[in-house]
């Protein structure tokens, strides 16, 4: 198993930002709002009805205590929780925070006020459709492609720790883009898909990267086979099953005892077209959905973090687990 190192001393200066950035209200608030979404810095002004340069300060001053991250897409920034990590200074002070955070309730105002912006984006996502639906059969990526939640997927991955002989699986790995960045995380990975064509794809970017420790498999991931992982991806893959709940319970079968099961999908939304344009079944996912439907599956909750689109969609990455004792896998 990989050791780390021991935690460093906690300076002064680290103590001071994190008290500095917990120490206002309105930040606390940021902090909450930010607990199962992404906002830019106008949507938060607008939420929090205050200007935008006043904005940007506490958003500053919340990210010189990475207690917030930021992730750019074209000329748009938007601002999510940062992840807190107990083994670097000021990691148990950022968990305690945050575990305090979630338990405030946000006035009325601000809760209102935040349905309007997701309203906003709604409209946003439909008016992105109109102007490119006669290629989008062709480009489903625009709506969340992997370059878009990549970043945000490794961060969460890096954060696990994985032992240096842990093994991957990915279900539906599309195009392969995903695969260079699991097969240099662990030794051996497998691929799983049951379309010959995607299939296909993924082999070429194994091919083109000389990715010798994956292992590509033409099979049904809830059907009969006995590959089982220490870490189980799902990449915008589970909306295309006609039961998610099922499909969850049978993938997380597929998760090694102390493992864990890794889902970016949609939040839900209300853009009927994508079924039609893309094929999916499901309109995303509310967040309370998937852990719920993870704990049935016998999955504790991990961390999550909350991925903004300029098209007004947003990314939810999740982080589920199996209890180390847990050996009862049961039968497919």
């Amino acid at each position: 198993m990989n050791l780390r190192a021991p935690i460093p001393l906690l300076s002064s200066e680290t103590l001071a930002a994190l008290c500095k950035a917990s120490g206002d209200p309105l930040r606390l608030n940021v902090l909450r709002a930010l607990a199962s979404d992404s906002f830019g810095v106008l949507e938060l002004a607008q939420i929090f009805d205050i200007g935008q340069s006043g904005m940007s300060h506490h958003l500053k001053v919340l990210a010189q205590a990475e207690l917030v991250a930021t992730r750019r897409e074209g000329n748009a920034i938007f601002y999510r929780r940062a992840l807190p990590d107990s083994l670097k200074p000021g990691g148990r002070l950022h968990t305690a925070l945050l575990e305090e955070v979630d338990d405030l309730a946000l006035p009325q105002d601000v809760q209102a006020r935040i349905a309007q912006v997701q309203q906003r984006r709604a409209a946003t996502s439909q008016d992105f459709f109109l102007r490119v639906e006669e290629k989008f059969r062709a480009q489903q990526d625009l709506i969340a492609g992997l370059p878009q939640y990549r970043d945000s997927l490794l961060a969460l991955l890096d954060k696990l720790s994985f032992a240096s002989d842990a093994s991957a699986l990915e279900v539906g790995p599309g195009d392969g883009g995903f695969l260079p960045d699991l097969a240099r995380r662990f030794a051996q990975v497998t691929a799983m898909d049951n379309s010959p064509t995607m299939l296909d794809l993924a082999r070429q970017v194994c091919e083109r990267d000389k990715l010798d420790n994956v292992n590509l498999q033409l099979a049904d991931a809830l059907g009969a086979t006995e590959v089982q992982a220490d870490c189980v991806v799902l990449n915008m893959v589970l909306h295309h099953f006609s039961d998610p709940a099922l499909a969850l319970r049978l993938l997380a079968k597929r998760v090694k005892a102390g493992g864990s099961l890794l889902v970016t999908e949609l939040c839900s939304h209300d853009q009927g077209w994508a079924r039609d344009a893309c094929g999916d079944l499901w309109l995303g996912f509310e967040q309370d959905d998937l852990a719920r439907w993870a704990n049935a599956a016998g999955l504790a909750h991990g961390d999550s973090l909350y991925v903004g689109l300029r098209n007004g969609f947003q990314i939810q990455v999740r982080h589920f687990q199996r209890a180390a004792g847990d050996t009862h896998i049961g039968k497919f």
